[in-house]
């Protein structure tokens, strides 16, 4: 029994290495390879720099990526601050509207800041041109700056709530301390609260930028009409036929090179200060007392909130339901036939829908069962130097989606894994792309197990397979469910590595949904989008039942 455990175990890790250091490998390899000879060459290098417009896009994404993540700043830290330390009143109608902001999809996000700002019929410029008698709005989403605009408006989830946590376990005292020096509250928020919060703020921080610099469904609505490239985009053109795949892994080496410099720059920072918050006299917590400046503080969270959830759901809910977008809001413009359509009419749409839940619920069991694996392998030791597997599991986490599918690309085109044009290759895709989640979940749950439950059953002629399945595995029962279910939501909406990885037969709802954005029908779009926000509540609502309120914070803080 032990023997064949032991085999197991190593063949998990095999897997664990052929899903993550194989990819990278290979997208390293064929960065220097020639695409004819496979000899050894710079020349991809000099393809993929060697024109000014990549490098302009290169320059865009590193300007927009940081617009982003100040913007998100200034966002996500008054928002989370008011709702962690102050008497702001509205509380839970804050915290509702940034999750709805955090489980609607980017890109749909885009789609309805395309209704809500768009040039010409935009809903901003016409409600702007009928209360003033202008001839034009001054809203146009198809800008750099509305770019960063809408990016933000769904990117500063993270900054609140890795903020907001932070700020949730940190006591009264030292503020008391500030207090009695005669520091006022708006002094003593910027000088003692907010610094002991520094580390998720730049965590944070981090995050965004690089989900800017990775993001490719809403650069490709936004910035293409626009008249201007990013990254993503020119990584996506690159793969126009016949695909250039030597020079797009030149090209995305940036990326992977940025990401490791970013998290290395943040352990630098913070190993050089201490931000110790918690106390052993039970860290009591008082909230600050705004006086009437909690109703102002109370409107520019509404503020964001707007702009991020409740005018855009609006203009998808308008457009899903209406016979023509632009006729607005009547009785005669109401209809179902788009769902209907959408549903049950339009073969690609059923067939997508069925391939985004059947790959995203596969992706989900394999990321879960190879990361609960991993992480027993290391809590129990199991196998020499096993701690490496920690970070090797932890490692998709700042990879850019679109570099990792890239990688996909570059190792299961050829044999002997021929993977491409399979459903395979999108299932291992996402099960890589979210490991992390799945692994820190598990890790953090096979942490509450007391060992001796374990080691009791092994006394008594269990082997360590029959005990991890007998004893340890449905004491993680409602801790895996969780975890199930935050790999599984955005496995769902993944457009970034999609769009590299599927052919004609394998499509999935995000690819859909943007392909269809170039034939203009918003209505289908919106209608396509409302149906995959309406199973992510409903997700979401079964995740605060079964594991708490509290499992998409655990999301967020992988």
């Amino acid at each position: 029994m032990r023997e064949r455990s032991y085999v197991v175990w190593l063949l998990l890790i095999a897997l664990l290495l052929l899903l993550v250091i194989n990819p990278l490998a290979r997208l390293l390899w064929a960065s220097f390879e020639h695409p004819e000879t496979g000899a050894f060459t710079l020349a991809n290098y000099v393809a993929a720099y060697g024109r000014w417009r990549h490098v302009e896009a290169l320059v865009n994404s590193l300007e927009i990526g940081l617009a982003v993540a100040v913007l998100c700043t200034l966002f996500g830290v008054p928002m989370a601050w008011a709702v962690s330390r102050t008497d702001m009143p509205a509380k839970g109608l804050v915290w509702g509207a940034v999750l709805g902001t955090f489980i609607m999809p980017n890109y749909l996000g885009a789609v309805a800041w395309i209704l809500m700002a768009g040039p010409n019929a935009g809903w901003l410029n016409r409600a702007y041109t009928a209360l003033t008698g202008a001839e034009t709005g001054p809203f146009n989403v198809y800008s750099k700056a509305g770019l960063v605009l809408v990016i933000a408006c769904y990117s500063f989830p993270y900054m609140f709530v890795f903020t907001r946590s932070a700020l949730d376990l940190i006591s009264s005292e030292m503020e008391d301390a500030a207090s009695t020096l005669g520091a006022g509250a708006l002094r003593t928020t910027l000088r003692v609260t907010l610094p002991l919060a520094l580390p998720a703020i730049l965590g944070a921080f981090i995050v965004e930028f690089l989900e800017a610099l990775a993001l490719f469904g809403t650069p490709a609505l936004i910035a293409l009409p626009a008249r201007f490239q990013v990254m993503t985009t020119m990584l996506w053109q690159m793969f126009e036929f016949p695909p250039q795949v030597q020079v797009a892994a030149a090209y995305s080496m940036p990326l992977l090179l940025v990401t490791v410099f970013l998290f290395w720059l943040q352990y630098r920072i913070i190993a050089r200060k201490g931000y110790a918050a918690l106390t052993g006299k039970g860290g009591e917590r008082r909230l600050v007392r705004l006086g009437p400046w909690r109703w102002p503080l109370l409107g520019y969270c509404l503020l964001v909130t707007s702009l991020s959830f409740f005018l855009p759901i609006l203009a998808v809910l308008q457009a899903a339901f209406a016979r023509a977008w632009g006729r607005g809001f009547s009785w005669d413009n109401v209809t179902i036939r788009n769902l209907r359509f959408v549903l049950l009419e339009q073969t690609s749409t059923r067939s997508a829908t069925i391939n985004t839940f059947v790959y995203a619920a596969a992706a989900s069991v394999i990321a879960l069962v190879l990361a609960l694996a991993i992480a027993y392998i290391v809590a129990r030791r199991l196998v020499p130097l096993g701690r490496a597997l920690t970070y090797v599991a932890m490692a998709p986490f700042v990879i850019p989606g679109i570099v990792l599918a890239i990688g996909f690309y570059a190792a299961y085109t050829a044999r002997p894994l021929m993977l491409y044009g399979t459903a395979w290759i999108l299932i291992l895709a996402f099960a890589t792309r979210f490991l992390p989640i799945a692994y820190t979940n598990s890790d953090a749950a096979l942490r509450s197990v007391d060992p001796e439950l374990e080691e009791a059953a092994r006394i008594l002629g269990a082997g360590r397979l029959l005990s991890l399945r007998r004893i340890v595995a449905p004491l993680l029962r409602r801790g895996l469910a969780g975890a199930f279910i935050l790999v599984f939501i955005p496995a769902t909406r993944e457009l970034s590595s999609a769009i590299f990885l599927y052919t004609t037969g394998t499509q999935v709802l995000s690819v859909l949904l943007f392909d269809k954005s170039d034939e203009g029908n918003f209505e289908v779009l919106a209608s396509m989008g409302l149906i995959l926000v309406m199973v992510t509540v409903a997700l979401v609502a079964v995740g605060f039942r079964m594991v708490g309120r509290d499992f998409l914070l655990r999301r967020t803080a992988t």
